[in-house]
């Protein structure tokens, strides 16, 4: 130890006995590392870890440091646990009291041996001794070796730990540097990285959004219920098996059990055909597979061979079943006709098939409900429940802050069903995901590696399974809820939940809190939602046009009367075309077709329909004698004249709300003493909406 190394460690103004976490509260019984402890610092038991985070990231090695460089790093850890320790705050460094988070401090103290190293090279002693120059050209270094590597230039910690040292040198026993090498300027500035609101995460991409969501939904909802009870099968057995029976009472076992004929041979599938699982019969029967003093079916012997004979004389004649279950569900396979989803559930079946369960529970969860990757790890057993008759996540009562209060996530039924799912497979104690094998490190799985293994496996078993193949292309935790809060903007109503009844997701979902720059549109969205949208359009004038053949009034106003005339245009050529022998009668399929060939021109609203074709606007009452933007197409909604353009229709729909305008205006009109310009404003307000409910009266 240098003079300056023992002069420091005498004047630190941390004591050793102090514990490291003063400003958080300690989970229960937990003791917190001491300011004196030289070589690991561990806080798994101490402060609460984040489900998603390893053990490992909740320990800070101090191993390998010299003694000063060790004594510094203890003490910016001392004052980024503790902002308002009361020696800090008497050197006249305020800072904001909240601590930061243990895997923060620990990368943060990487980067504080990564500047030593530097430091080193170039001959200096203490961080006192730096100038601006030489932390300049430390991170310039690490931009250089960022260009080489095609990597981005991430320094921005690097410099919250070169100012951390300037900012609290006179609460560090060796001192500082004198000044801060940017004064006044960001981090991101400093590095070239300007400052945008826009979220550079980006969206899932459609091609891989719909099979991968639609695959998880299918697990939770079809194939769950074959994997849960085989579980329970599988469960029931184990711990009902005996030890120590003996060979002859094990025989009588097997003659009793195939006397009876609902009793089934399990049987496992082979590249060349099937084959008896004979470990899984022998605990059928009530018996402990490692018991060795009741091998039943030992080839080596000849009353092994017997009554290997007597099973497969039961197989022989057709006394077979899959596993532990008798029956699986059966799917449209793409490997032949229609079949079972797997071969068998059983063993190393079960290991892989509740692993992919749960991580269908895990993706669905976080991609429909925007939960972010550490709220979706941290919910418990038992937390989904009834928020103001909607289904909800109860959140976790936070030990930081006793005196939070209780909130909750709104969610969709199919979200609920997931995580009850989850809630089963979780071996922990309180989390609903979590390990769900055996031997697996507690409550510990890669939120990553999930959904890579999720796809992995989809792909690999679709041609039994029926599953659309996933693209695989990158798709994050981070990403789902990027995703999801796109869809929730550009999505009309529920289109997203097409072919999956998931109860208007995309409203719901505006309930949960979110950002504008994650609801920002998506390039490789765009043509599907413009799509999506276009269809839903078609499918609402299907709707209409059905309506009219049916002899029903679809709308009033001169738009309503040149939909009727298209209508009665595409029927005419579906007769003829009938006539001649080119359709059958009664196959509105050819109707349909023509509809959409005509390319009739709708937009749908709360207050009427138009009808203007972009290619011809004659008669557009919202583009006469107003500025239309450069490249716009289509009508300026916002000085849409329904009364007086022969572009526009009201339907039924719309009168309900025409009349209660009406009935407004008209009190308002009478209201006493009104003033003259109000009462010509109400006037002509009345007039247009007269107008209308004329059209309706004269129809």
């Amino acid at each position: 130890m240098t003079q300056q190394e023992r002069l420091s460690a005498s004047l630190s103004v941390f004591r050793d006995d102090e514990p490291l976490i003063q400003s958080q509260a300690l989970m229960p019984g937990a003791v917190s590392p001491r300011f004196g402890d030289t070589v690991l610092l561990d806080f798994n038991g101490v402060v609460e870890r984040p489900a998603n985070r390893y053990p490992t990231e909740w320990r800070i090695s101090l191993d390998g440091m010299s003694p000063g460089l060790n004594l510094l790093a203890r003490e910016l850890v001392m004052i980024w646990f503790n902002p308002r320790h009361e020696a800090v705050l008497a050197r006249g460094i305020h800072l904001e009291p909240t601590p930061r988070a243990v895997n923060t401090v620990r990368g943060r103290l990487d980067m504080l041996r990564s500047l030593a190293k530097f430091g080193t090279e170039r001959g200096l002693d203490g961080f006192a001794e730096w100038c601006d120059d030489d932390f300049k050209d430390y991170l310039a270094r690490r931009a250089d070796k960022a260009k080489k590597d095609g990597r981005k230039n991430g320094s921005t910690e690097h410099i919250t730990v070169i100012r951390s040292l300037h900012r609290f040198r006179d609460a560090l026993a060796a001192g500082g540097p004198g000044s801060d090498p940017w004064p006044g300027v960001s981090a991101r500035t400093v590095i070239d990285l300007p400052p945008t609101d826009e979220v550079k995460t980006a969206a899932i991409s459609p091609d891989t959004w719909f099979p991968l969501i639609r695959a998880a939904w299918t697990y939770i909802d079809t194939f769950s219920t074959d994997i849960l009870s085989a579980l329970a099968r599988w469960q029931h057995l184990q711990d009902t098996a005996r030890s120590r029976v003996g060979v002859e009472r094990g025989e009588l076992a097997l003659r009793a059990w195939l006397a009876d004929p609902s009793n089934k041979v399990p049987i496992r599938f082979t590249p060349t055909g099937h084959e008896i699982n004979w470990s899984l019969l022998t605990l059928m029967l009530g018996i402990n597979t490692s018991d060795r003093y009741c091998q039943l079916f030992k080839l080596k012997d000849r009353p092994g061979r017997a009554r290997r004979q007597l099973v497969e004389d039961a197989v022989a004649a057709g006394r077979t079943q899959s596993g532990l279950l008798t029956e699986l569900v059966e799917v449209d396979r793409t490997d032949g006709p229609r079949g079972p989803w797997h071969p068998a559930l059983q063993g190393r079946d079960l290991w892989l098939e509740r692993t992919a369960l749960r991580n269908a529970c895990f993706i669905f969860t976080i991609a429909l409900s925007m939960m972010r990757d550490s709220e979706v790890r941290a919910i418990l057993k038992g937390s989904v429940v009834e928020y103001y008759s909607s289904p909800a996540v109860k959140s976790t009562k936070r030990k930081l802050d006793p005196d939070l209060p209780t909130l909750h996530w709104w969610i969709i039924n199919p979200v609920a069903k997931a995580i009850d799912i989850a809630s089963q497979l979780s071996l922990h104690n309180e989390l609903a995901f979590a390990s769900v094998n055996d031997g697996e490190a507690d409550a510990i799985f890669e939120s990553q590696t999930a959904i890579d293994s999720f796809i992995t496996h989809v792909n690999r078993f679709r041609h039994r399974t029926g599953l659309a193949e996933i693209p695989a292309n990158k798709a994050t935790p981070h990403m789902f809820r990027k995703t999801m809060a796109m869809l929730t903007r550009d999505y009309p109503g529920s289109e997203i939940a097409v072919g999956m009844q998931l109860q208007h997701v995309a409203t719901r979902a505006l309930a949960n809190r979110t950002t504008q720059g994650y609801m920002a549109q998506d390039p490789s969205w765009a043509k599907h939602l413009k799509d999506a949208i276009a269809e839903r359009k078609f499918e609402r004038l299907k709707e209409l046009y059905l309506a009219d053949s049916r002899g029903e009034n679809v709308g009033y106003g001169p738009g309503a009367d040149r939909m009727r005339e298209t209508f009665q245009a595409v029927r005419e050529k579906s007769e003829e075309l009938r006539s001649t022998g080119q359709t059958q009668r009664g196959d509105n399929r050819v109707e349909f077709d023509l509809l959409r060939r005509t390319k009739f021109s709708i937009r749908f609203g709360k207050l009427n329909h138009c009808t203007m074709d972009d290619d011809n606007p004659v008669g557009a009452k919202c583009l006469e004698d107003a500025v239309v933007p450069a490249g716009h197409r289509g009508p300026l909604h916002d000085r849409c004249r329904p009364s007086r353009c022969s572009n526009s229709f009201v339907t039924i729909e719309h009168l309900a709300i025409w009349r209660a305008e009406h009935q407004s205006l008209t009190r308002l009109r009478s209201t006493p003493k009104i003033p003259p310009n109000r009462k010509a404003s109400l006037d002509e307000q009345l007039r247009d909406v007269e107008i209308v409910l004329k059209k309706v009266d004269g129809a």
